[in-house]
């Protein structure tokens, strides 16, 4: 990190790089006023130490440019001086945005552990900037799947309905094709000619009527997303809850005084931890303003409490008098915001509600986002089974455990028999929903502790560890019985699909690779001899062949 000295005595910036120095702490010295504003656009500064006294351009007027500059208004400045203590100047310092004021001759200790705050600080707000910034990115990447999804579907449903109405194109684009090729035969005879041109019409007419039924098709228009995921609206365009917990209800009091003309804002009572616990887990409270100190504790214990109770609520803590390493503690402590009583005012508590919803909403888009990615890289959103990359994943961690403890485990293949035919006689949608239907008939086969996935297309795979040769044919027999005889629908049509089955066994294979590669030669064999059965992998006649 990087921190300004500024002082126009090098003796002076000499004694503070001593006191300062130390690893990861990169100090930089200006001379002058208008040196240290050049600094400013170069360096992302940490803090700034600026003495008050200097030629052409001192302390204060220095000061007041960077808090009247947008990108460096938000750097602390401690004022380090050697002029009268009165009490005029230290307001003109504070006036001028200084967080701190130190006189000379300096005391080391005092100078460095205010310096560690601030550097603990910046240190904290880089974090959470970096943070924020992955996360905005992570719930944008899924935005944008989600998008494509749904634009998927889309053009799916339109080939679908492509399909479906290019037989009734085929009828009338003939006859209209036939009639104008017979216009070209009989010039000269007005009553053909007519003839001709009413055909034509009434084919023009029904290929008009099939094009209207495409055109009219509905079907869901996906989300316009966000294309600047950092603007984020800034009005208070709903009702803000507000849950005060605080035993002398001062708190309370100063913003119902703020908040006396705002009717959006509403605001709750809690004297103790325990009620304004049970209040969080009743009522939707959109944050907490806690008094640092209560009768039964501090924010401090409040914060870790909280944390055991599980409730996500932002919390911002009240204080009486600013306090740095409080602050400090606190935001490490999971506080969204820290407001010193002092410095409440209208401006300051619109900057804290803003930035409160603001952070609350990224949270709750992200861990959406965040649940979404996990479940989308696991799982197949069809048949809500685990997919062909967890499975993969899977299959060599359970080999490895079948080796390591001697355990035999099976791998199962299963294809379904015919499926093209299917989504060619009835639809892509009813290939869907037969998927979808097998999948959750083979997720209340298995046990417990196998794992079924959706191996790719129409093909499915299950992992079984710790299992008995013996009765995983019989098992997968059965199986095979209840797809056989599960009755599927398409609209006024009823239809049966069959499946076939491979199975392969752990000790007969030397690596996972191995493993599915002969569950997938029996499931081949299965195919090769007549489909809707259940072949089992075996050593000898793989070798014979």
């Amino acid at each position: 990190m990087n921190i300004l000295i500024v002082d126009d005595k090098p003796a002076n910036l000499l004694a503070l790089r001593k006191i300062l120095v130390k690893p990861g702490l990169d100090i930089i010295e200006a001379t002058s006023g208008n040196d240290a504003l050049a600094l400013l656009l170069k360096y992302d500064f940490a803090l700034i130490l600026l003495d008050v006294q200097m030629p052409d351009m001192d302390g204060f007027e220095t000061a007041e440019i960077i808090r009247g500059n947008e990108e460096t208004k938000s750097i602390p400045i401690i004022f380090v001086t050697a002029i009268s203590k009165e009490q005029k100047y230290i307001f003109e310092g504070y006036e001028k945005g200084a967080v701190d004021y130190l006189f000379k001759p300096l005391d080391p200790d005092i100078l460095q552990g205010k310096v560690n705050v601030f550097l603990e600080l910046h240190g904290q707000k880089e974090a959470l900037k970096k943070i924020n910034t992955k996360l905005k990115m992570a719930n944008k990447r899924i935005l944008e799947q989600q998008e494509t999804l749904i634009e998927e579907e889309r053009v799916k449903v339109l080939l679908q309905m492509a399909g479906a109405k290019a037989y009734e194109l085929n009828q009338p684009l003939a006859f209209l094709v036939e009639d104008i090729e017979l216009m070209g035969e009989i010039k000269g005879n007005p009553k053909k000619t007519v003839e001709c041109i009413n055909r034509m019409k009434v084919s023009g007419q029904k290929l008009s009527d099939i094009i209207t039924n495409i055109n009219t098709l509905h079907y869901s228009k996906p989300t316009q997303s966000n294309k600047d995921s950092t603007a984020v609206a800034s009005s208070l365009d709903r009702e803000i809850n507000i849950l005060v917990v605080d035993d002398t209800k001062d708190v309370l009091e100063v913003l119902k005084a703020f908040f006396a003309d705002q009717d959006l804002i509403k605001l709750s009572w809690a004297g103790n931890f325990k009620a304004s616990f049970a209040m969080l887990k009743q009522e939707p409270f959109d944050m907490v303003f806690l008094n640092h100190i209560l009768s039964e504790g501090t924010s401090i214990e409040y914060l870790r409490d909280i944390d055991k109770e599980d409730i996500g609520t932002p919390v911002i803590v009240v204080t009486e008098h600013g306090d740095e390493m409080l602050a400090s503690h606190v935001i490490q402590m999971g506080a969204y915001e820290y407001l010193p009583r002092s410095r409440i005012n209208s401006e300051s508590l619109l900057r804290v509600l803003n930035n409160t919803l603001e952070r609350a909403s990224l949270r709750k888009d992200v861990e959406k986002a965040h649940a979404k990615m996990a479940e989308m890289s696991t799982v197949d959103e069809l048949t809500k089974l685990y997919n062909r990359r967890y499975f993969i994943d899977a299959l060599d961690g359970e080999f490895e455990r079948a080796n390591r403890y001697e355990m035999d485990m099976a791998l199962i293949m299963l294809d379904l028999d015919y499926f093209k035919k299917v989504n060619d006689t009835y639809g892509h949608p009813a290939g869907d929903m037969v998927l979808s239907d097998v999948g959750g008939i083979l997720k209340k086969h298995i046990r417990r502790s196998d794992l079924a996935c959706r191996y790719g297309g129409e093909e499915f795979a299950v992992i079984l560890p710790n299992v008995s040769k013996e009765s995983i044919y019989s098992a997968y027999e059965r199986f095979r019985e209840m797809v056989s005889k599960q009755t599927f629908k398409s609209e006024s049509k009823l239809f049966h699909i069959t499946v076939s089955v491979g199975i392969a066994f752990s000790n007969d294979a030397e690596s996972a690779n191995d493993l599915l590669a002969h569950a997938d030669q029996a499931l081949y064999q299965a195919k090769e001899s007549g489909r809707n059965r259940v072949v089992i992998f075996k050593v000898k006649e793989a070798q014979d062949n």
